[in-house]
């Protein structure tokens, strides 16, 4: 049976995929990786994923995890029998991001990543989820865990990652696209771009829902991400 592997967004870890676990670890041998805490280049986690998780794999990657996700498709496309992208982008990264990512770098070195995340949490959300007070809470607990050097070196990493579109129209395994539509980090116009390059992938929106499916529609990931999941596993 392929291995799940779970890849978690922007320094977060497994508690990003709380809901989740205890729904798909009773029937699919599941891991969640930390490769992005441990290397500097997302072409080096994606290695060193691979390297750590042999034989076949399905991939479910949010955000920076499915960045990472697709490099892995890109370096082993054989290994690869699945892959859900959630809340994800396959393009560089652009100017304009480049520069408010190095400003917020600048700001961490200066010890006020708590000012930084605590200001810009809400616009990871939903404007309904946005009101949820520990909601937001425990996202932002969840960020500032991983500390301020995890903070630097992960955005350095998506401020130089690679251009994923070009390999994807050469994928050929079964690929599930979850994006919210009201996702204001990864626009919907960018899952809608993964979708239309692969040949074999379903694009799925979740209605009223920001960047953080997992934490803000976790009954909707789990109905939709659950069975596709099985479905994957089960026909690799």
């Amino acid at each position: 049976m392929p291995r799940l592997v779970l890849l978690p967004g922007l320094a977060c870890d497994e508690r990003l995929w709380e809901a989740q676990i205890p729904v798909l670890r009773p029937t699919l041998d599941v891991h969640v990786t930390d490769v992005h805490m441990r290397h500097d280049r997302i072409e080096a986690m994606a290695a060193a994923l691979l390297a750590e998780h042999p034989g076949p794999l399905v991939l479910c990657g949010a955000s920076m995890g499915g960045m990472i996700a697709m490099e892995a498709t890109r370096q082993a496309p054989d290994r690869i029998v699945g892959l859900a992208l959630l809340g994800t982008n396959a393009r560089p990264e652009t100017p304009e991001m480049y520069e408010l990512r190095q400003s917020a770098i600048e700001l961490f070195e200066r010890g006020e990543a708590r000012d930084v995340i605590e200001l810009n949490a809400g616009f990871a959300f939903h404007p309904a989820q946005a009101r949820d007070d520990a909601l937001i809470q425990r996202y932002v607990e969840l960020i500032l865990d991983a500390g301020a050097p995890q903070l630097i070196r992960q955005n350095r990493a998506l401020m130089e990652r690679p251009d994923a579109r070009p390999h994807l129209a050469h994928l050929r395994c079964p690929t599930l696209v979850l994006c919210g539509d009201a996702d204001r980090l990864t626009p919907p116009e960018c899952s809608r771009e993964i979708a239309a390059l692969m040949p074999h992938a379903e694009l799925v929106w979740v209605a009223e829902c920001g960047h953080m499916l997992t934490m803000e529609k976790p009954a909707f990931v789990n109905e939709t991400l659950g069975p596709w999941l099985q479905r994957v596993v089960q026909g690799a």
